[in-house]
């Protein structure tokens, strides 16, 4: 009785899956690899191009960010070489001044692009508030305003760190004050022992500019401990944040039926 050939070898789900069929877990780490990367809106993700989209967009607002990044890396360069050849070792500083020239050029980008975002934003309503989101540590402040003007959109938003409350008033200082001041009395009602610092975003007199914003609240020293910080958040929460207004006329849940009508009278 002849014998069967044997069937040719198929992909096993280990790692025989080389190709771009294979199921084993290296074809599947391949082919994630091989995979663009783009977002929801169709723009690349990777590390690499959204420093491309971060230079660009600063290059813009702000042609000058080529030449100081470039005036870095020729200062930094420079400088490796002077001490290299002081040393005896010129080759070795300059290999080890490429990357620190790399680093000082991204700081640079960093320091242009963040006022570059600024200046988009500024003047918008809200600006404030994403200022102050910027904060990373230490203080907590909440996406929405705890205030507004709905008919001038100034807004009012609260923040709490160790060194207190912060109210940050975003708008014209004689429109924004009004709003201010109704929320400092209510917090100083509630927490009336807890320091309450108020500031108001902008370029007039007695403003902040946007970006000094964050650094402003950063510089605000502590006076409080964690605990008492819980606390002072667990009383603030019960005031609440900003209330939408009720429309006027007859509330559907406590409406009743006209039994009368409903029997033709």
């Amino acid at each position: 009785m002849a014998r069967r050939a044997p069937a040719p070898p198929t992909a096993s789900t280990g790692t025989a899956g080389a190709g771009d069929g294979g199921r084993g877990p290296l074809a599947a780490m391949r082919r994630r690899r091989r995979r663009p990367k783009v977002g929801p809106d169709g723009r690349p993700t990777g590390r690499l191009a959204q420093m491309r989209q971060v230079f660009d967009m600063t290059r813009k607002a702000d042609p000058s960010v080529v030449w100081w990044m470039l005036g870095v890396v020729v200062v930094v360069l420079a400088l490796a070489l002077v001490i290299g050849f002081a040393t005896g070792h010129p080759i070795y500083l300059l290999v080890l001044g490429i990357p620190l020239a790399v680093l000082g050029a991204m700081v640079v980008l960093a320091r242009k692009a963040e006022r570059a975002a600024f200046a988009q934003i500024e003047g918008r309503p809200g600006a404030a508030g994403a200022a102050l989101r910027s904060i990373r540590r230490g203080w907590d402040f909440p996406e929405q305003p705890v205030a507004v003007d709905p008919r001038t959109q100034d807004s009012v938003f609260r923040g709490l760190g160790r060194a207190g409350v912060v109210l940050v008033g975003d708008g014209p200082p004689h429109r924004v004050g009004k709003l201010l001041e109704a929320e400092r009395r209510k917090v100083a009602r509630v927490v009336p022992s807890v320091p309450v610092h108020v500031l108001q975003a902008g370029r007039g007199e007695d403003q902040v500019p946007l970006p000094k914003l964050a650094r402003r609240v950063q510089r605000l020293k502590p006076v409080m401990t964690k605990g008492e910080l819980s606390q002072v958040s667990s009383r603030l929460r019960a005031i609440g944040g900003m209330r939408m207004p009720v429309p006027k006329g007859v509330d559907p849940m406590r409406a009743r039926p006209d039994r009368k009508a409903a029997r033709g009278r």
